[in-house]
């Protein structure tokens, strides 16, 4: 067997079950809180745990009421897939945006971040975790993501798979998001700061990969580190389009070749190599 990357130790944990109710809308446990912190990079060591964030006041958000009402517009809007729609139910959203806009964070749009980057809409975020999953019944397995931003996206998948790596090119970015993730105190989920393009063949083979960048193709490096019968899922260019329009790509790796499939027309930041 292939030998694991090497991270600080982690705490044993059970994550809080969300289960649908009688209409099939998952039932948002409070429990959220009770997980053990998100490790950082392997050289950066491990971040020290920090209480949990007041919940904003004045506004509602720390009720799961609001969360419940935007899981059931995701479902009305075709979101099937009940552990996805649970995950989308208990990860508060409103953490992982500034203060001026917490108003929306429950909203069906994609909000600055800061150094040019955004959150993705929820319906976005619902839809890529249901086409990664393609009908398991269980949890996925090691999951990569580039582009942590803000974690939320993160958050999400640490919920639907044994393991996350998602890894960062901005170091603020980086930085932010170990700062929105430390109440959660995710075991499952490792941030990476690094060059998001060459993906991170040290925790390779992954399950899955999932970007949140587009660029003009789907770079090498995450097909190799791709496990047979994995699947990926990124925005990228549409070739000959005007302007650079992006359309969400499935690819399936199998024993007979790679194969992708052109889905609706998404909106993401350029994918760039490098790190800033």
């Amino acid at each position: 067997m292939k030998q694991r990357p090497s991270f600080p130790a982690r705490l044993d944990v059970t994550l809080a079950k969300n289960r649908p109710n009688a209409h099939g809308v998952p039932v948002v446990s409070a429990a959220s809180t009770s997980q053990a912190p998100a490790s950082t990079t392997p050289t950066a060591g491990r971040a020290k745990p920090m209480p949990p964030a007041a919940a904003p006041q004045g506004h509602g958000m720390e009720s799961s009421a609001v969360r419940t009402r935007m899981v059931q517009k995701l479902a009305a809007g075709g979101i099937s897939d009940t552990q996805v729609l649970a995950a989308m139910g208990a990860i508060e959203r409103h953490r992982f945006v500034d203060s001026a806009l917490i108003n929306q964070a429950y909203e069906d749009t994609s909000l600055p971040i800061g150094l040019g980057q955004t959150i993705s809409k929820p319906g976005v975020v619902s839809r890529m975790a249901e086409l990664l999953r393609n009908g398991h019944s269980g949890k996925l397995g090691r999951v990569l993501e580039i582009g942590t931003g803000c974690g939320y996206q993160a958050a999400v998948l640490s919920l639907l798979a044994s393991e996350v790596y998602s890894i960062e090119r901005l170091r603020g970015l980086h930085d932010r998001a170990r700062e929105n993730l430390r109440h959660l105190r995710l075991a499952n989920l490792h941030l990476l700061f690094g060059d998001g393009m060459q993906g991170y063949a040290k925790g390779a083979p992954y399950a899955a990969i999932i970007a949140a960048a587009g660029g003009e193709a789907v770079p090498q490096a995450w097909v190799d580190q791709l496990a047979m019968g994995g699947r990926l899922v990124a925005p990228v260019v549409t070739p000959g389009s005007p302007g650079g329009a992006q359309a969400l790509l499935v690819l399936d790796k199998t024993p007979q070749g790679v194969r992708q499939t052109i889905l609706e027309a998404v909106h993401f930041v350029p994918l760039k190599s490098g790190v800033a």
